[in-house]
């Protein structure tokens, strides 16, 4: 064990592993952010301390007690950072809470986590907590994040600084006192799951949860010191609170921007060593690139080459092998014409992104891979803090989330679901002892995904257990598999939502990515209609049959999809089809479109 793994080991929470970073490095680069301005902003690790002790005693001055929860309801920004690890310094807990949520949700959250303080973005979120005197009812003080505060009930940022300012005035080590006292077992974070079916259960971990992850993550030598991270993941999720923790421990600078819209931008200008994302976000940037010229065209051929070429390299590079010298060439050429550009929008300096938070197509995977990008993947949950496996990226296994990590067990139960035990997991679920108790038995967590160990320890999942489909034929579907394989290889699609359970053969229900099918509006004359008007073309029905055709060529054929239907909206979290990390709710959008999907098996006998 080295001295930083023997210090590290000593730690009993967030803090002191924030205050452990900032000893170890304390003119590095931590953070950057955008200003007023949008020109990019650095913090050094010292810097960050020093906000984020103020906050901390802000937070004590406010009134705070140990593991009192304070909710914090905005976007990914450096605001949102600096609270969540303020608040943890000050001994409380914070909850999450995405800033789309909604009516009973907003309210359910801040009545169950008991909530006392609230950190909103700016007024529309505090609106959100005038209108709903239940959920308002046990929140002492609000602070904004943008907006003007009265100075009472109600803090604008300033005045939650200068809170802090006048307390650490009067008491300097009020901070410190705190930070001797948290101990390892004590709550750090409560969050809610999203809830795709029932009521969202909010999940309590610990501050030693995250001094295992951070930890772990260090000793694997995934991501060196020196490295940049772009970071728009939303720090509501899980995921981004163990980034965070493997931040603290590793000591990498983070770029911090929520705003999708600006990622493209923000990956040029910070060149950053590796992103972490969502599967939605590569599959949406492979859908850019196969749509970004006509089919046919010189530009069109060009690429085609490039990635046939980088298909023929791949097991070369994934085994390490030397290319022969006609292929090796051929890539050379490939990444000079095509690779170098995709690259180049990423920052021209990526060595590896990150997927999390659902599964990943193989064939999106393999895509990144031919032109020299290498995406890996990892699995974990909200209730095992996030990275229960990973994926190195000097070994990658495609189609695999790795194997568990140091200190984690995995077993597969003899129905095939995944059991995960090891110090990630959850305490349990806040004020819901009995489903604690019939998810973890005897130490072991029943994550209610089916999946398989192979010989090396690496785990692939196919499904979730409940969502298993099963044919009049008696053959079960995994629906997730179907719905990947078909939004990586239709670029026009946006969301899919696989039904037949029950019946003779699978369908899906199928929404358009709106600025893709603007691109095929434009190429075939139709740019004057709106989004509703061309899914229901009768030309755009031609074209996504001739890629469901390529799709159904890759799946088992009772897995292969017969009818399908182009719905003339996106499922949204407003219309409750989509949670609010947007994941899809099955059962609620097959509920509603029950006379589409009844429309789809007119013609039983399909076969």
């Amino acid at each position: 064990m080295t001295s930083d793994d023997q210090a590290l080991s000593e730690l009993t929470n967030v803090g002191q592993l924030l205050a452990w970073r900032v000893a170890r490095s304390p003119e590095r680069e931590a953070f950057r952010y955008r200003d007023a301005d949008e020109n990019w902003v650095s913090l050094t690790w010292t810097q960050t301390w020093q906000r984020v002790r103020t906050l901390a005693a802000g937070l004590l001055a406010l009134g705070l007690e140990p593991e009192q929860r304070v909710s914090i309801v905005a976007g990914t920004r450096i605001e949102w950072v600096l609270a969540d690890l303020a608040i943890n310094c000050a001994g409380g807990a914070t909850t999450t809470i995405y800033p789309n949520t909604t009516g009973s949700d907003f309210q359910y959250i801040l009545v169950d986590s008991e909530s006392v303080l609230v950190i909103a973005e700016d007024a529309e979120q505090v609106a959100k907590l005038d209108a709903d005197p239940a959920a308002a009812a046990g929140i002492h003080h609000v602070v904004v994040m943008d907006g003007e505060g009265d100075g009472e009930r109600v803090l604008s940022w300033k005045q939650f600084e200068e809170a802090g300012e006048k307390l650490l005035s009067a008491t300097p080590d009020a901070v410190d006192a705190m930070l001797d006292a948290i101990r390892p077992d004590n709550l750090a974070t409560l969050i809610y799951t999203s809830g795709t079916t029932g009521q969202a259960k909010g999940v309590e971990l610990l501050h030693s949860c995250w001094l295992y992850e951070g930890r772990t993550l260090k000793q694997m030598e995934i991501i060196p010191e020196g490295y940049t991270q772009y970071l728009w993941l939303p720090l509501s999720h899980v995921f981004g609170k163990a980034l965070i923790a493997a931040q603290l421990a590793i000591g990498f600078a983070s770029a911090v921007d929520g705003r999708i819209d600006k990622i493209v931008a923000g990956l040029g200008e910070v060149s950053p060593e590796f992103m972490c994302g969502a599967p939605r976000i590569f599959e949406k940037v492979r859908a850019a690139v196969l749509l970004s010229s006509p089919r046919g065209a010189v530009k069109d051929r060009i690429a085609r080459w490039a990635f046939a070429v980088g298909r023929a390299s791949r097991e070369y590079r994934l085994d390490g092998r030397p290319m022969p010298v006609s292929m090796r060439l051929a890539y050379s050429v490939a990444d000079h014409l095509v690779f170098s550009k995709l690259k180049e929008r990423m920052g021209g300096n990526i060595q590896f992104f990150i997927s999390g938070s659902a599964k990943l197509s193989a064939q999106v995977q393999a895509w990144f891979y031919s032109a020299g990008l290498l995406v890996v993947e990892g699995y974990g949950m909200t209730e095992t803090s996030a990275i229960s496996c990973f994926n190195v990226p000097w070994l990658p296994r495609f189609g695999t989330v790795g194997p568990a990590l140091p200190g984690t067990e995995l077993r597969i139960a003899e129905d095939g679901e995944v059991l995960i035990k090891g110090p990630g997991v959850m305490r349990g679920y806040h004020n819901d002892p009995e489903h604690t108790a019939e998810v973890i038995v005897d130490g072991w967590f029943h994550t209610g995904d089916i999946g398989e160990l192979d010989a090396d320890g690496y785990l692939s999942i196919t499904d979730r257990k409940k969502d298993l489909m099963k044919t009049s034929g008696g053959k079960y579907v995994a629906p997730a598999k179907v719905e990947s394989v078909i939004a990586a290889t239709i670029p026009y699609v946006s969301q899919v939502v696989a039904v037949g359970d029950g019946r003779k053969y699978i369908s899906a229900l199928l929404t358009m990515d709106r600025d893709n099918l603007a691109k095929w509006a434009a190429r075939h004359q139709l740019g004057d209609l709106s989004y509703e008007e061309l899914t229901q073309r009768p030309e755009l029905r031609h074209t996504l049959e001739r890629f469901m055709k390529s799709a159904n060529g890759k799946l088992e054929r009772w897995e292969t999809v017969k009818q399908f239907a182009v719905l003339p909206a996106e499922f949204s979290v407003d219309d409750g089809g989509v949670t609010p990390n947007m994941k899809i709710r099955r059962k609620v959008v097959a509920e509603r479109f029950a006379d589409v999907v009844a429309s789809l098996y007119d013609d039983e006998p399909v076969e």
